[in-house]
């Protein structure tokens, strides 16, 4: 993408978490399907790509898949935890035939078995990094960590991360909370790169506590309070935010930059990729039925759609989308540095990370 400098492979965390939605009713049996549900597909999902008012990506993607098919979508829509949580606790009577959820979290669920390989139709066109190198895995929208501000309360966005430590953020300022909520872990990710180590990240957000509303398990709840002023900052992510501004008018995106000693900002904002990534389950109930949506996911119309009605961007390299979303997506990442996370050495971690942002912060 234009604009956009990448660093080299660093290391920190993340997770995801929300509130579960039930789309359908799902089939009490796994392995074959009966015939009575066999035209069926049940997806369980992370939540950010369906629309609130049935206008997003999935929306789209569902409905003309299901025209094309006659395949009927069942969806189940939760956190990357929750539903891999979900799925681990069903693998013995599988319910799911396609899951979608974010790092390290489907790396989690390729760890305990929960996802066999199947290489969709454009994969080969997805990057080396935003896929499984044995194929249980592959990224059908991409997507990056930000922060949101009110534009009407605050004539320019934030800078520096010690900006928000100033006293006109007293109660005006939330994030989701590391280790249940996965845009709030990646708040740690993105504070551990930025501040250079973890000891400094946790140090600065012990200090940022006393600003701190308090916890959420849902950052989509953040962006609208920022949007009315009851929030003047929160932390979120470029596809979510971006397709709830067109709603939100006083919604704004940014990225920290990192601070010197002095507290000035030292060098560009950065951020990292936080990709929705899809496998086929172990032994799904309708094991063709997953294959044809992963496949219908990666298609180059759905792709291309990624942009013009999600708000996101497309993992597949060959789909250079020209619309006006992905203009203007590409001018917001303008200049941003994008690092990599060692996402293995995060899911090794993960529990130490969040167990020590609890013990410096009190939560």
């Amino acid at each position: 993408m234009p604009g956009i400098t990448r660093s080299p492979r660093l290391t920190p965390l993340a997770a995801v978490t929300g509130s579960l939605v039930l789309a359908g009713s799902l089939t009490a049996c796994g392995g074959d399907s009966a015939a009575s549900d066999a035209e069926v597909v049940t997806v369980y999902s992370a939540d950010g790509l369906k629309g609130e008012n049935g206008d997003g990506w999935y929306d789209q993607v569902f409905e003309d898949f299901e025209k094309k098919t006659g395949i009927t979508v069942r969806y189940v829509e939760g956190g990357s935890g929750e539903m891999v949580q979900r799925a681990v606790r069903e693998k013995s009577n599988p319910q799911a035939d396609v899951l979608v959820t974010l790092p390290p979290f489907i790396q989690q669920a390729d760890g305990k078995g929960l996802l066999q390989k199947y290489a969709p139709a454009g994969s080969d066109r997805v990057d080396g990094a935003d896929k499984a190198a044995d194929a249980t895995w592959t990224s059908v929208v991409n997507n990056y960590f930000g922060f949101v501000y009110n534009k009407k309360e605050l004539k320019k966005a934030p800078t520096t991360w010690d900006e928000l430590l100033g006293g006109s953020y007293r109660n005006k300022l939330q994030y989701s909370t590391p280790g249940v909520a996965g845009d709030g872990t990646a708040v740690l990710i993105k504070a551990i790169h930025d501040f250079g180590g973890k000891d400094a990240a946790l140090a600065y957000l012990k200090k940022l506590q006393s600003n701190n509303v308090g916890p959420s398990a849902s950052t989509g709840k953040l962006a609208p309070k920022v949007d009315k002023g009851e929030l003047l900052v929160a932390n979120g992510d470029v596809q979510m935010n971006y397709a709830q501004s067109k709603d939100m008018p006083n919604l704004g995106l940014w990225f920290p930059q990192a601070t010197d000693k002095a507290g000035d900002a030292a060098g560009k904002p950065t951020t990292f990729a936080l990709p929705y990534a899809a496998g086929l389950v172990t032994k799904a109930p309708h094991t063709a039925n997953g294959r044809k949506l992963l496949d219908f996911m990666l298609s180059a119309t759905a792709q291309r759609q990624v942009s013009e009605i999600g708000g996101g961007f497309s993992a597949r390299s060959d789909v250079k989308a020209t619309d006006a979303n992905a203009i203007a997506l590409t001018r917001l990442m303008d200049g941003v540095e994008v690092f990599e996370p060692d996402w293995a050495d995060i899911d090794k971690n993960l529990t130490a990370y969040v167990e020590d942002w609890k013990t410096v912060t009190g939560s």
